[in-house]
């Protein structure tokens, strides 16, 4: 039952947090587009996007979503908050943050979390600079590697905090602060390239791209990480890999399908007599 429950308050949680997190995505374009237009644009490493308004409130909307957000992962495990469309989702209990850092410690994360550090810096070092502005997968790349080793450590600092509240401090150990710098370290890199994207490539397609990138890679480091699936049936997880299939798809197709039924006005068709186009000539010329 308590299992239940906890699922339902991060499932509320994730929902709230995607409205949040999808709005900002639009208002902070708009911010971008207007400082463009009046000193150096994100995608060439200008600021000038801080003095925009419409900028901080989608920055503000986006936190608000974050921390809604990472309210949900403590309460929920990562492929229900990321999200996979099941409600049968088993939680695993888990006690301490120490419990936490041994499963990030484990052979098989440890090679995940290295193979995404070794990616992000090649795509930083090598790729940002020949292909940043004309390859979106360069900067959602950077942005997805990164968000799937955020949600893990963002999992552990909000299971922390949870803890904390409950009256068993987690903060005493140094795996909690050393999450914590993860989080912050990630979420400032994450938010340098999701500028660059926006500011360079169209919403309609940063948006679901980044969606479908961030997901799969979240929930294959939560397999990894958490094993949330070692206590389901075949069923269970067939069923909730089906549910993925038909979120990924139809972002999709929303956002293919988002501009078939605004199709251009044109003027209605002229026709001409031929006796009106042989009179033409002789209107058109003069006396001479």
């Amino acid at each position: 039952m308590e299992a239940t429950r906890d699922n339902v308050t991060g499932l509320i949680l994730a929902v709230s947090s995607s409205v949040f997190i999808g709005s900002s995505f639009i208002v902070k374009k708009m911010g971008l587009r207007k400082a463009a237009t009046t000193g150096k644009r994100a995608a060439t490493g200008g600021h000038s996007y801080l003095l925009e308004p419409f900028w901080w409130i989608g920055m503000i909307s986006m936190i608000v979503g974050e921390i809604a957000n990472f309210a949900a992962y403590a309460f929920a495990p990562a492929l229900l908050v990321t999200p996979l469309g099941a409600l049968s989702i088993i939680f695993r209990i888990i006690h301490s943050v120490k419990e936490v850092w041994e499963l990030a410690t484990e052979p098989g994360f440890i090679l995940y979390t290295v193979a995404m550090v070794i990616l992000v810096g090649f795509l930083i070092v090598y790729c940002v600079p020949r292909y940043g502005q004309t390859h979106m997968i360069v900067y959602i790349g950077i942005c997805s590697f990164t968000g799937s080793i955020t949600v893990m450590a963002v999992k552990a600092v909000g299971i922390a905090l949870k803890l904390t509240f409950e009256g068993t401090n987690q903060f005493k150990y140094f795996q909690t602060w050393f999450f914590t710098m993860v989080v912050i370290g990630c979420c400032l890199l994450q938010i340098n390239y999701l500028n660059k994207a926006l500011d360079t490539f169209n919403t309609a397609v940063v948006s679901p791209v980044y969606y479908v990138m961030f997901t799969s890679l979240t929930i294959f480091a939560s397999i990894i990480m958490f094993k949330d699936w070692d206590s389901q049936s075949a069923s269970q997880i067939a069923t909730e890999l089906c549910g993925f299939v038909t979120i990924l798809s139809g972002t999709f197709l929303l956002h293919k399908t988002k501009d078939m039924g605004d199709k251009p006005v044109l003027p209605p068709p002229v026709f001409m007599t031929p006796d009106h186009t042989r009179s033409n000539p002789q209107e058109g010329s003069g006396p001479f």
